[in-house]
């Protein structure tokens, strides 16, 4: 008997174990050299089927030492470029043409193989894929019913997290520290597991990094040199939840099934997060919604009727795209992290498609903000239109999400109306936050329940945007005093006054007609405590090299200025995460992080032009996360 195996069935083991078991007994088996150089590849790139591939041609070399077959290698080693296209069928061809050229059966556990090789003419075994049931692992030995999760680290006695939701601790659950040995045996009996059962996959296949789905378990398998030391992660869901065991239960399915919303659900790690939007998946698919889920990695514990989806080619964009042709009524989105994630959840919510997104979270608003900067403020409200957050396993807080032209809380004048987006407490209809823009710059100012915005809200904002407009026409100090939400004093030097008043006044009165306040300019000597104004020292923060890291905190920056940007690189901020830029510790502004990790300011304005005269003053400029 004269056979030539492709790739899928010397990976798996199919050809020594017919051997072995007298089938093939006496065969001379022809290995193309396309086939080893396909494994070999899978090898080099840390995939396990190539480490299981290579294994099982020692084992037909032993086979053949022993006399129980003839092996004979054949064919040209696939090129480079082959082994790219491999799924497009460029090494399939090879072997087909080889198993016509010695007259031998071809031999496939590929469906698509068998099927072109039979439209050839060619003599054809195809060997159904093995598939068998997932047996209880050695890692879940050291579960019990409480566990979450199991860390298990070389050198490290086996550690875990136990617990309720909400009050999980992380403690020793053996004595005796693990060997890389140990670990190594439980590592290929999940990746073994992971590969043969249809039970579960293997999720990520990576040099130092295998991610592995089995059953309701999330395996990862890390090793060096990506990891300091082989070390196994297990994760596990400890609750399973459904609608009704959260508050505001029937407020919350009401609006879900009023029409089609983009929800973000947030909270810190460990909070519930993922186990609550499990809920909300199988709450709409109950209630005749077409519902599925983009994970990476899959992990969510959803019924067989809710497609699980995960990156297709590498990236989410493409996933959303061939969902878009699916159609959902929902999609849930775990997680929801980097800006490309943002981005993804958007399109899609704009297109139609109800979104539920789960991002990570301490604070509520904070879910929130995370888009300001990565879409336009004028299109959140369209995005996300409510903001659920999970603390202690139950829900915390709803938010509602709308827009509105009106003049933000706390300001006056009329001509300030703009789009403001508000942010109210779904219980209550209590206003909680309003974001908005305000002299070029985003804000997010707290609200204080329905009497308007708070004393560190507002009134902060203003006084900060006043004594920035005042400084762009002085050299010396200014202080600011608001004396109603409408009125303010300025105190600057004698030398500085006749300048910030200007001609016929005009200058104080552009200031006031930008900021919507009215500002009396007053000189220090007119301030009630004026012993205790600052000196004039070129500015109140002290002269150049006032101050250093230490002293102001944050991350220090080198601005560069360009001929209509003045740019500030961040590193220690991510894309779209709010910051305040300070000069020697004084605040400057507030800022959102660009999506290529710089803030631009544009030149011209005051902001721009205080920022300038802290530059030239050599003063500490430092971005600190809020």
């Amino acid at each position: 008997m004269k056979i030539v195996p492709d790739t899928s069935v010397v990976i798996d083991g199919r050809i020594s174990r017919r051997v072995e078991s007298g089938e093939y007994a006496g065969a001379t088996v022809y290995v193309p050299e396309a086939v080893i150089g396909e494994i070999e590849a899978q090898a080099n790139n840390g995939r396990e089927i190539g480490w299981d591939g290579l294994s099982e041609l020692q084992r037909l070399a032993e086979l053949a030492d022993a006399g129980d077959i003839d092996v004979e290698y054949v064919g040209e080693r696939a090129s480079e470029a082959e082994i790219q296209r491999a799924s497009a069928g460029a090494i399939d061809a090879k072997i087909r043409d080889l198993a016509v050229a010695h007259d031998a059966t071809f031999v496939t556990s590929d469906i698509v193989q068998a099927e072109v090789a039979k439209a050839k003419g060619l003599a054809v075994e195809y060997l159904e894929p093995e598939a068998r049931e997932v047996e209880a692992l050695a890692i879940e030995n050291y579960f019990d019913e409480s566990t979450m999760s199991v860390h298990l680290k070389d050198g490290v006695v086996p550690m875990a997290k136990r617990g309720d939701v909400g009050n999980i601790t992380y403690q020793e659950i053996g004595e005796t520290e693990l060997d890389t040995e140990t670990l190594k045996e439980y590592a290929s009996e999940i990746r073994d597991t992971a590969k043969r059962s249809d039970d579960a996959f293997i999720e990520l296949s990576e040099e130092g990094m295998t991610i592995a789905q089995v059953r309701d378990m999330r395996i990862a398998i890390a090793t060096p040199p990506f990891s300091d030391g082989f070390e196994i992660t297990a994760v596990r869901p400890i609750v399973k939840t459904t609608m009704a065991d959260y508050e505001h239960e029937e407020d919350l399915k009401e609006r879900l099934l009023e029409r089609d919303r983009g929800v973000l659900i947030a909270g810190a790690p460990g909070a519930g997060k993922s186990t609550f939007a499990q809920a909300v998946a199988e709450f709409l698919d109950d209630n005749g919604y077409v519902v599925k889920t983009m994970e990476k990695p899959r992990d969510l514990q959803v019924e067989e009727e809710i497609t699980q989806y995960t990156e297709l080619g590498g990236s989410m964009e493409k996933t959303a795209d061939s969902l878009l042709m699916v159609r959902p009524d929902y999609t849930i989105y775990d997680e929801v992290r980097k800006t490309d994630d943002f981005e993804v959840f958007s399109d899609m919510r704009l297109a139609g498609v109800g979104m539920v997104g789960v991002v990570h979270a301490t604070r509520p608003i904070d879910a929130l903000q995370r888009l300001v900067g990565r879409v336009e403020l004028g299109m959140i409200p369209q995005i996300v239109d409510t903001v659920v957050f999970i603390e202690d396993g139950d829900v915390d807080t709803v938010y509602n999400v709308t827009t509105e032209v009106k003049v933000p809380e706390g300001l006056m004048e009329e001509d300030l109306a703009r789009p403001v987006i508000q942010v109210t407490d779904f219980e209550t209809g209590t206003p909680a936050y309003e974001i908005y823009t305000f002299n070029r710059q985003v804000v997010t100012v707290p609200l204080d329940g329905e009497n308007g915005a708070s004393e560190s809200g507002v009134d902060k904002l203003a006084k900060n945007e006043i004594e920035r407009e005042i400084r762009s026409a002085t050299r010396g100090p200014v202080e600011v005093e608001l004396r109603s939400g409408n009125e303010a004093v300025a105190y600057v030097t004698e030398d500085d006054i006749s300048h910030v008043i200007g001609k016929g006044g005009g200058r104080i009165q552009d200031i006031e007609n930008r900021l919507g306040v009215t500002i009396d300019v007053r000189t220090f000597e007119d301030k009630p405590d004026h012993a205790d104004a600052p000196s004039d020292g070129g500015s109140e923060r002290g002269g150049a090299g006032g101050a250093d890291a230490s002293e102001v905190g944050g991350e220090v920056v080198t601005p560069e200025i360009t001929g209509q940007h003045i740019i500030i690189p961040v590193t220690e901020a991510s894309p779209g995460e709010t910051v305040e830029v300070r000069a020697d510790g004084e605040y400057l502004c507030t800022a959102t992080v660009g999506r290529g990790g710089e803030i631009q300011i544009s030149r011209g304005s005051a902001i721009a032009e205080e920022l300038e005269r802290a530059i030239d003053r050599e003063l500490l400029v430092t971005v600190v996360r809020e």
